[in-house]
């Protein structure tokens, strides 16, 4: 990914560091901590962090709960020209949600190397033969999100 201006990256830590915020309160309800908020013109659309335990719902991943609430507060699924911030690189199941809602960019965290679809396992949501192409910028203040998971794996094999 070509190098942003200095505005842009100060914007993309900002929001992680809201992300991080949101993945505290998946930690909290005993959730991986993961969370995820989509921002379009410097507002907030909405925002979530994991809760596939709580809500009993293989589906409920921080960016998808985060979509879902962006969704309802602009009356449309259609997220055309929003950035969707979360912790950790989407899963291939959140990589095709992201790209149905229309999200022009995704900034993230810390790598998955297991199951990441944004270049890290998969490449789904940079792939030629996706439905769309999502700019994508990794490893945002990937040292503290990464921690944070490896810190909440520790503490349950504890």
């Amino acid at each position: 990914m070509p190098l942003l201006p200095d505005a842009e990256c100060e914007d993309d830590v900002r929001w992680i560091r809201s992300a991080l915020s949101l993945a505290a309160k998946a930690e909290a309800e005993g959730e991986v901590p993961v969370g995820a908020l989509v921002v379009r013109g410097g507002e907030v659309l909405g925002e979530g962090w994991n809760r596939p335990v709580a809500a009993r719902d293989p589906t409920a991943h921080a960016e998808v709960n985060a979509l879902r609430a962006a969704a309802q507060a602009v009356g449309n699924y259609r997220l055309t020209g929003a950035i969707l911030y979360v912790t950790l690189e989407p899963c291939p199941m959140c990589a095709g949600a992201i790209q149905h809602a229309r999200i022009e960019r995704v900034v993230f965290g810390a790598y998955d190397p297991r199951a990441g679809a944004a270049g890290s396992r998969f490449s789904i949501l940079q792939s030629p033969h996706a439905l769309r192409r999502v700019g994508v910028r990794g490893g945002v203040l990937h040292e503290e999100c990464s921690e944070r998971l490896k810190a909440f794996f520790r503490k349950r094999r504890g």
